[in-house]
């Protein structure tokens, strides 16, 4: 079975992937942060056990863990493929992970809050990913009685997250409205709409990849439709803008796109070291060459799915060891040169 992030979609150029998020806590616990080892591990065995039947929802195939079961290396790689995040990953408490086999449904037991829920999708999808998060919410709320208040909605550990408890994300692929003098302010726009734009990859000013996260600014004072049609609206005002530029380039530098599209092919294929951000830039270039129609490649290729499998944790996972800096870039390069597929 192919992993959601492995698939392709040439539907909606520009738009990489959608999550939906939902924060939930159970009566009579306190917050995650509050609760003693034993309480914790109380809480994780009684969600464990009372969601043992999670298949019946989609009927997916569903994997447990406890996270101190698992090495460092399986948490970053899981954090890198979106499945934990920063704060969960370096966790010491007693923590239980529900991942499905193809990694696009996950819960969390015991992390920020009792129970996060995640659901992930190539393309655009938002509303589908919220019908499908409803039918599990429901499913777990049948099971556990959620913390909830008539004024403010689900409680949970951060005020931000308070009223639906959801947050709605989309990561679209910006390579060339990312270059603008503009692109700063069309940022600040999209918060007058209530939504958030970050870089996914990089420190500072520099987003190796140009990928960038759309997500909501608030869970409270808004249905949950509300929240899923306003991140829609922002990402789509994006990729529309993104491929506006990219076919206005095409028209009049068609020779320098296609240049600087295969260079970075060429580099890919044959390189012997490649280190994070070079792998990452020159995959953007070939992402949004592909989905310009500059180059065609024999088989259809996830480019987002080989620019999770550069990332260091993953590649370390997949040789089974650890690995220096100098070792990293030539395994990352060795990764690409097998996984890129020929040009036609």
């Amino acid at each position: 079975m192919l992993r959601w992030f492995e698939e392709t979609d040439t539907k909606r150029p520009g738009v990489i992937s959608s999550r939906i998020r939902l924060a939930r806590n159970i009566e009579n616990y306190t917050f995650p942060s509050s609760l003693s080892e034993k309480e914790s591990t109380e809480l994780v065995h009684s969600l464990e056990f009372g969601l043992k039947d999670l298949n019946e929802v989609e009927n997916k195939t569903y994997r447990f863990a406890m996270l101190d079961d698992l090495d460092d290396l399986e948490r970053f790689a899981l954090m890198e493929r979106r499945i934990l995040n920063s704060a969960t990953v370096t966790r010491k408490e007693p923590t239980g992970l529900y991942v499905s086999k193809d990694e696009d449904a996950s819960i969390i037991l015991n992390g920020d809050d009792h129970i996060r829920l995640q659901l992930l999708s190539k393309g655009l999808c938002l509303e589908e990913l919220w019908e499908r998060a409803d039918r599990y919410d429901d499913y777990i709320n049948q099971r556990f009685c959620y913390a909830f208040d008539d004024r403010y909605g689900y409680l949970t550990s951060f005020p931000t997250n308070m009223g639906t408890g959801l947050k709605a994300s989309v990561v679209v692929h910006l390579p060339m409205l990312s270059l603008g003098r503009k692109f700063p302010s069309l940022i600040t726009d999209m918060s007058r709409l209530g939504t958030a734009v970050r870089g996914v990859y990089g420190e500072g000013g520099d987003n190796f990849g140009a990928l960038y996260e759309v997500s909501n600014q608030k869970t409270l004072g808004q249905s949950e439709k509300e929240i899923v049609e306003t991140v829609t609206k922002a990402a789509n005002q994006l990729a529309n803008q993104e491929m506006q530029v990219r076919k206005m380039t095409v028209q009049r530098r068609r020779l320098e796109r296609e240049d600087e599209i295969y260079k970075s092919y060429g580099v890919l294929k044959y390189a012997r070291r490649l280190n994070a951000r070079d792998a990452m830039i020159f995959l953007s270039q070939l992402m949004a060459g592909l989905n310009d129609g500059l180059l065609e490649t024999k088989e259809e290729c996830s480019i987002y799915s080989l620019m999770l499998g550069v990332q260091p944790a993953n590649l370390q996972k997949n040789i089974d060891r650890p690995l220096n800096k100098e070792e990293l870039d030539v395994v990352r390069a060795d990764f690409i040169r097998k996984k890129l597929p020929e040009l036609k």
